[in-house]
């Protein structure tokens, strides 16, 4: 059976440590190297929910996107929700992985999976590697967001194909912009990107989409005349790279370790009045 370190080197073979950002926290956050890993579960967040069910299935290995702990910590007593994730985690004698930035600029990485889960075509990163200054590991096809193009459409269309693509939540898909307005290239950042917008004025977008845009600063960019903006649900834009890595280590190791992708909603938008 492959071992945890075995599953580790895999993951940051794809997703290099080395081109997270400078503030993030990413790599092996719990386990022990040697362990043998059976089962592989997926999720986007470290929540105590998710660590709950990694525990029910017997998971040895819980991979997600968002870090639990980014920043310093004196204790992991379970008083605290990161606490009880930790916790419940150890007890079940499962480990914990995280890849965050360096899988959202990665080849097969969050943005990447977000637009194949759009089928966007001739697709590129909006910002390449060198210049979004990430470190050591980078490759042709890594950086920040990604722009490609679509059959013909319209915004509204494109908006309901979005909505058909992504998980639901309560967040649903946001629209701003004509609704019959022409769309064939298209703009994403997986997560919250209204830190790329500026980025956007010549890069030939016909809509944006991304997570947790805000009222002044959306409002602002339309006022210039850009790209539509499609704003979706943060967990729901990051689901989509979990299939992908989930298959990715089921092929490499093969029937050796069983993988799971997590369906529990953990978006923090529960319903609308």
């Amino acid at each position: 059976m492959p071992t945890l370190a075995d599953v580790v080197a895999l993951l940051d073979e794809w997703y290099p440590p080395a081109t997270a950002d400078d503030w993030d926290a990413v790599g092996l956050v719990g386990g022990d190297p040697a362990d043998e890993v059976h089962r592989v579960l997926f999720a986007v967040d470290p929540a105590p929910v998710i660590a709950q069910e990694a525990a029910d299935w017997g998971a040895d290995l819980l991979v997600v996107h968002h870090p639990l702990f980014l920043k310093g910590v004196h204790g992991v007593a379970a008083t605290t929700p990161k606490g009880r994730t930790f916790t419940t985690l150890t007890r079940a004698g499962c480990a914990l992985f995280t890849a965050h930035t360096n899988a959202d600029q990665a080849v097969d990485g969050v943005s990447q999976a977000l637009a194949d889960a759009l089928g966007l075509t001739d697709q590129r990163p909006l910002v390449p590697a060198a210049a979004a200054g990430v470190g050591d590991g980078a490759g042709d096809g890594v950086g920040t967001g990604r722009i490609g193009a679509i059959a013909p459409t319209t915004l509204r269309a494109f908006a309901d194909a979005v909505a058909a693509a992504l998980p639901a939540t309560a967040h649903g898909v946001r629209v701003a912009g004509d609704p019959e307005r022409p769309v064939s290239t298209v703009a994403l950042c997986g997560g919250a990107g209204d830190f790329l917008l500026d980025q956007l004025a010549g890069s030939g977008a016909d809509v944006y989409l991304t997570s947790d845009l805000r009222h002044h600063p959306a409002t602002e960019f339309l006022e210039k005349d850009g790209p539509a903006l499609v704003d979706v649900a943060h967990w729901a834009a990051e689901w989509t790279w979990l299939p992908v890595v989930s298959a990715k280590l089921a092929e490499r190791l093969g029937n050796r370790v069983e993988t799971r992708v997590s369906t529990t909603v953990t978006d923090p938008w529960t319903f609308r009045a």
